[in-house]
């Protein structure tokens, strides 16, 4: 459902949250930082900047910036500039779902719950609510938590310290 491209695009959004407020950051550096290709990171960041989240900056000293509050941006806004439009047309004919099949029936109200709940989490909400205590036995490891740890490689800065303390 959400692909690696969507993934990507959050990861690099919360990298963007972390950094300096304004502070420019370059696709090569945010690929560098989370150990992607840079030229898949330029591809990802493309799409979020195409979609009005990003705001890229041309120049020697060019790189991309966010466009928008964290609580302005939502999950569904980032998996649709990256996937596209989540719609389906399951069955040819009628627009009337009482005319269509069961199986188009059962799609439309699926997606009608994705995109409910992929309008409700904001980029705000995954960038500083991690989830609390140890991964349970046979967890992957999560997305975003420990998120500055890994890019700093020498502990949590100060901003996320106090998030840490405050939760």
């Amino acid at each position: 459902m959400i692909t690696k491209t969507s993934l990507l695009a959050t990861r690099a959004l919360v990298f963007l949250v972390e950094a300096e407020q304004g502070v420019v950051a370059s696709p090569r550096s945010i690929a560098a930082q989370l150990g992607e290709s840079p030229a898949y990171m330029a591809k990802v960041l493309r799409s979020l900047v195409k979609a009005g989240i990003l705001r890229a900056e041309h120049g020697r000293n060019g790189g991309v910036l966010l466009n928008r509050r964290p609580t302005d941006v939502t999950l569904l806004a980032i998996v649709e500039a990256c996937q596209g439009a989540i719609a389906g047309s399951y069955c040819l004919g009628s627009a009337d779902l009482r005319t269509t099949c069961a199986f188009h029936r059962a799609a439309v109200e699926l997606q009608h719950s994705i995109m409910k709940i992929l309008s409700r989490w904001t980029h705000e909400q995954w960038a500083t609510t991690p989830r609390q205590g140890k991964r349970l036995p046979g967890e992957s490891p999560r997305m975003m938590v420990g998120f500055t740890v890994a890019i700093s490689g020498a502990g949590p800065g100060p901003r996320s310290q106090k998030r840490m303390r405050n939760r």
